[in-house]
């Protein structure tokens, strides 16, 4: 049986970093993805303002131009959203005009999301954002697709350990 390698700690071999240097927080990977998703955040929320989005709407939107017509719980799942926080957020946004929520007509229990003209026509403005990110995060095109592949990686690895925990 082989035996799986546990990655070497950035503080491994450092005889002068003592053990203590891994409870200072600026050592600590789930304080910079925190701080570094907050940092997003305030800087998506003037370029979602024209748009009338907030960015959770903007993600259901970013879904759902990948593929309209799924369903709640299909989005939920993307999204890592729970049925309690997305609920209300896909109400809002059928208030809005944006999207339609409805009844599968092959199993009731299923309801689809679909976006309206309306929906369908923030995508033109919205495609200036990802750009104006990439100029401030003052990375290249392939350093960010690198670290958002790496991302993806580490949150895949994190739910496989939650799962194996329970």
């Amino acid at each position: 049986m082989a035996s799986r390698k546990t990655p070497a700690s950035p503080l491994a071999g450092k005889a002068t970093a003592p053990r203590d240097q891994w409870l200072r927080l600026d050592s600590q990977l789930c304080f910079a993805l925190y701080s570094s998703s907050l940092a997003m955040t305030k800087l998506y929320k003037p370029l979602l303002a024209p748009l009338g989005l907030t960015y959770p709407q903007y993600l259901v939107l970013l879904a759902l131009w990948e593929q309209d017509g799924q369903s709640v719980s299909a989005l939920g799942e993307r999204l890592s959203l729970d049925s309690g926080t997305l609920t209300p957020l896909l109400k809002r946004m059928e208030q809005g005009g944006l999207l339609v929520r409805q009844r599968d007509a092959l199993d009731e229990r299923r309801v689809l999301l679909n976006l309206t003209r309306e929906g369908r026509a923030l995508k033109a403005p919205a495609r200036k954002i990802p750009e104006t990110l990439a100029c401030a995060s003052a990375c290249t095109l392939d350093e960010l697709q690198f670290l958002t592949q790496r991302l993806h990686a580490l949150r895949d690895q994190l739910q496989r350990s939650v799962k194996d925990a329970v």
